[in-house]
């Protein structure tokens, strides 16, 4: 019961980037293949830089609720302030780098120009939405650290409702609104990130969340508290850019396959990140509790309580299993295609819901890696993996020039390679000794 409280609001939180890129995704099939197939690029793009803020939300979560196992509340508000200047920093970095970086990569990567030209303007607009996620990640931490993750469905619920409402409208000039459209669901979600940030602001605010834990107040640099953050986030950072970076990867190669693979392909990374969600909650979840019971000196129960934690996950997965392999076409008409895509995307939905299934495993011991601090362990981990995916992945699309069908089973060869060495660790009790 513990673990479901910590969990589905974690889910629900997790859930509001997938669906607006999801609901980005449909609006979009509706201006016809191209958008749909850029928009893969472009939401990975986008992904790399969202994933430098979950991986330092995940070491600040991980440093706030060892703190509050502790039981030492002013500790917490003063690592958050020092979390979120870190977050605002890597913000202007990561527009900096849009404008100047992007046109280079992509102009030497894609084949089709036309797609180059989309997909550098899009990305131009939707980074500056980055700051808001940052604070909305930031937030996210503090309250799952201090077990108040219910209050994240109010950001969520804002969040999802003007990014439905302003997708329709800026894509296809409804609701007296200006025809943007490809470029209109980048303001769309800008505009829906920075509601949700207000949101969770306000509802913290009334229930005097931001009082107990100190938020108030000047928000000075302080070096040890930011070196104590960075230390600990640094090799989740990296490991999540890395990961997501070679999804982008792979994107590159399907491009070269074809606009309609790799629109079938965006399609699977919308399942991947909706269904997903549910892995990743659950994994947020043993990264939080795994480091609060290491707080209370509970060691001894570190792995009965990752085995509960997986048995939950997994039960929800394999509903999600049976749904993808049972129901398919459900899923894929929303995005608005011909009965020919639905085709060729059914067999990779199979391959996807199968990948499913171990990330349902594998990432919860990847997390409860991270919740003991062993945060440089996890980079490891993710590097092997990582490599052995990337050069799968090369060979079967690019030298074998093997359908994307048989290309997405590089999921499946990087969770098994994920979890191995993860259970492994956590199985040998070595994580005992490390101390944060």
């Amino acid at each position: 019961k513990q673990i479901l409280k910590i969990a589905l609001p974690i889910a629900a939180a997790i859930l509001v980037p997938q669906i607006n890129y999801i609901t980005n995704n449909i609006f979009l099939g509706g201006l016809g293949e191209q958008s749909l197939a850029i928009a893969g690029i472009t939401g990975v793009y986008y992904l790399i830089y969202a994933v430098i803020g979950f991986g330092l939300n995940s070491g600040l979560q991980a440093l706030i609720s060892r703190r509050a196992g502790e039981n030492r509340p002013e500790e917490i508000g003063a690592l958050f302030k020092q979390g979120a200047i870190i977050a605002m920093a890597l913000s202007v970095l990561g527009i900096l780098l849009t404008y100047l970086i992007s046109p280079y990569i992509f102009s030497h990567t894609l084949k089709n120009e036309g797609n180059v030209e989309i997909a550098i303007k899009f990305l131009q607009i939707r980074i500056w939405g980055l700051p808001f996620l940052y604070l909305y990640q930031m937030r996210n931490a503090l309250l799952v650290g201090t077990n108040n993750s219910r209050y994240l469905i109010a950001g969520t619920l804002a969040e999802t409702i003007i990014n439905i409402v302003l997708d329709y409208g800026l894509i296809y000039g409804k609701l007296g609104l200006p025809q943007m459209g490809f470029n209109g669901a980048a303001v769309a979600s800008i505009i829906a990130e920075a509601t949700g940030v207000a949101v969770i602001f306000i509802v913290m605010h009334v229930k005097g969340i931001s009082n107990q834990l100190h938020l108030f107040g000047k928000y000075t640099y302080d070096a040890a508290r930011a070196k104590l953050i960075l230390v600990q986030s640094s090799p989740v950072i990296l490991q999540y850019v890395i990961s997501v970076g070679s999804w982008e990867f792979f994107y590159i190669l399907v491009e070269h396959h074809g606009d309609r693979p790799l629109a079938i392909s965006n399609v699977m990374r919308n399942m991947f990140g909706l269904f997903g969600c549910v892995s990743w909650a659950f994994a947020s979840t043993a990264n939080s509790m795994v480091s609060n019971v290491i707080g209370q000196g509970l060691q001894h129960r570190v792995m009965e309580l990752i085995w509960k934690i997986v048995q939950i996950s997994v039960g929800i997965s394999f509903c999600i299993f049976l749904l993808l392999n049972f129901a398919p076409n459900i899923l894929l008409r929303v995005y608005g295609q011909g009965d020919s895509f639905i085709a060729e995307a059914i067999p990779v939905v199979r391959v996807v819901s199968l990948a499913l299934l171990l990330m349902a495993v594998a990432n919860i011991f990847l997390n409860a890696v991270l919740g003991t601090g062993n945060t440089s362990v996890n980079l490891v981990i993710e590097v092997a993996a990582i490599i052995i995916y990337s050069v799968y992945a090369y060979t079967i699309l690019e030298k074998l020039n093997y359908s994307i069908t048989i290309g997405w089973t590089a999921e499946w060869v990087y969770w098994v390679t994920i979890f191995i060495p993860a259970f492994l660790y956590m199985r040998s009790g070595k994580w005992k000794k490390k101390r944060i």
